[in-house]
Formats: C-alpha cells, structure tokens, sequence
C-alpha cells in the first residue's frame, strides 16, 4: 500500500496554482527543550510516526518591517507564502504565494519586496539569486540568515505535527509544531504534546530573535 506524504500537500510551482491551495493553520514553538518535550507527550498521544528528513539549506529573506511574509530559498526555488489571518485560538494562516525559479523576473521580485514591505529600485530584467542576497545585504530593513532543519513528522488524530532541530546561522533551536486545514481539530493535538502554554512563534519570529532584530 502506498503511504499518502501528507507533508507534501500545498505545494505550488506558480502564485496561480498557489491561490487554489486552502491554506494550513499553524501553531509552532520554539525553545531549549521543546523537541525534548514532545518526544516525552507524543507516546501518550498515540502519535503515528511519518518520517524523519534533513531539509536542503535554505536562505530567508527578514524584514524589519513585517513578520507576514515568508520568503526563502530552497532548492534554488524562491517561496513565498503570506500570513492571511489567525483562527480564534491563534493560530496563524499563512497562504502560498508560489515558488518562483530564478532569475526571476524584476516583476515578480518587484512583489515579493512589497510583500516584505521594502521599497527598493530595480534597474535589470530578471536578477540571480546572487542579486538578490545582494539586495537584500544593502538594505538596512532586510537581513539573510541560512536556516537548516532536522525534521521528525508524525500525526496525532489526524492532525499534522513534527518536532524538529533547527540551527539559524549555525545556532540551534527546537521546535515544535502542529499543522492542518482542519483549525478547530489542532487544539486537541497542541494540547496533548504539551505545548499548548508556549508562545506561537513563526519561523521568522524565531529567526529574528537569534539575529537579535526583535
């Protein structure tokens, strides 16, 4: 029987495809022993285990000016997604904007700096990757920071979660999360890892604490 990827939905190779995906809640915790934590609850929860995966490196874009924007690069594909709004508990939303090959066009890039709230003149046609990680390095309101990911997915009712070890720049962090379409089910899930009292913290949150930025 073939094993269905569930962390392999909302995936979209263009911002048209990327406005039919639904959009996921997610809660996600950051902290010394987070991982530690779940490990410990996630028995007790009856957790399905999926898989464990070391993520390619990849480059986000921060701004100083928005923590509604994720921009990264991984696989030399650059992925934006944009937070829509929160469930009533919290949870953020974020919608998938596309993933975009470079060099990608002054257009599209012209977007994704809006969506960073960034004002930046740009002179060529399409720009490299290489251009891009320039850009951002001159700007006083954009920083760069490499981000690699030990990842370990599993389900608890249904309900998507991992536990992972993440280093920002080479410091290590745990996490935490739990993901789904289905908002008014995740609750239950957060609750039984454990997690329920930390502070929901994105990526970028997370990131700009290590870099000091927030």
């Amino acid at each position: 029987m073939t094993t269905v990827n569930p962390f392999a939905k909302n995936q979209a190779t263009s911002a048209e495809e990327a406005a039919k995906i639904v959009p996921r809640a997610e809660f996600r915790v950051f902290g010394k022993d987070v991982a530690d934590l779940v490990k410990e609850k996630m028995w007790d929860a009856k957790a399905s285990l999926y898989a464990a995966r070391v993520m390619p490196a990849e480059t986000y874009f921060l701004s100083r000016n928005t923590n509604e924007a994720n921009v990264k690069v991984r696989d030399g594909l650059l992925d934006i997604k944009t937070k829509t709004g929160e469930t009533p508990e919290g949870y953020e939303i974020f919608q998938p904007r596309g993933k975009f090959k470079f060099p990608v066009k002054k257009e599209e890039l012209e977007t994704i700096l809006s969506h960073l709230n960034v004002n930046i003149k740009l002179d060529k046609d399409t720009y490299t990757l290489d251009e891009f990680i320039d850009i951002a390095r001159q700007n006083p309101d954009l920083a760069v920071v490499s981000v690699e990911k030990k990842r370990y997915g599993f389900s608890v009712d249904g309900i998507i979660c991992e536990y992972a070890y993440v280093w920002f720049n080479g410091a290590l962090v745990q996490s935490a999360c739990c993901e789904s379409e289905n908002y008014a089910a995740m609750s239950q899930a957060v609750s039984k890892l454990g997690i329920a009292d930390l502070p929901n913290t994105n990526y970028l949150r997370a990131a700009k604490k290590v870099l000091g930025m927030i």
